[in-house]
């Protein structure tokens, strides 16, 4: 009786193997979390906060979803230096914007002004807006926008 494994066994383990190390080592993600969860934690760790607005129809959002957000370096530095925030535009849940209780929608229109989607709001730890960009980014792009952030970041974090 042999009992020497076939070159076939060897490659099916093999490919086994490989294969339960290439999924349980996931693709580095942005951790968003809910805006209130980042003000709140703003609160007691100062951070600004970096919120995306993004509509379900926006095409150009899924693809900075993709593209930007599954970016290693990028999702490094959003989930060590800021608090990442996901809003829907078109959202009617009430959220505390520049102080103000409104529906997500009104925040995006008329407190933060903007028209078009991908948009982003920088926001300070006590929940005022520091500024808006819309634009769909590349991840070099986004990687020089975070990067420009925290440079002012200290002028910013007590606004």
């Amino acid at each position: 009786m042999n009992l020497r494994p076939s070159l076939l066994t060897k490659l099916f383990v093999f490919l086994i193997l490989a294969g339960g190390l290439a999924y349980s080592a996931p693709a580095t993600m942005v951790h968003w979390m809910t805006y209130n969860e980042a003000l709140a934690k703003a609160q007691k760790e100062p951070k600004l906060i970096l919120v995306d607005l993004y509509a379900d129809w926006c095409v150009p959002c899924r693809i900075m979803d993709k593209n930007v957000y599954g970016d290693p370096t990028i999702s490094a530095i959003l989930n060590t230096k800021f608090y990442a925030v996901k809003l829907d535009a078109d959202s009617q849940d009430t959220i505390k914007c520049d102080g103000v209780k409104n529906t997500i929608q009104n925040c995006f229109h008329q407190v933060w002004e903007l028209t078009a989607l991908p948009s982003f709001v920088l926001v300070a730890p006590k929940g005022m807006s520091i500024l808006t960009v819309t634009d769909s980014m590349s991840p070099q792009e986004m990687l020089e926008l975070l990067r420009k952030f925290l440079e002012k970041e200290k002028d910013w974090i007590n606004q």
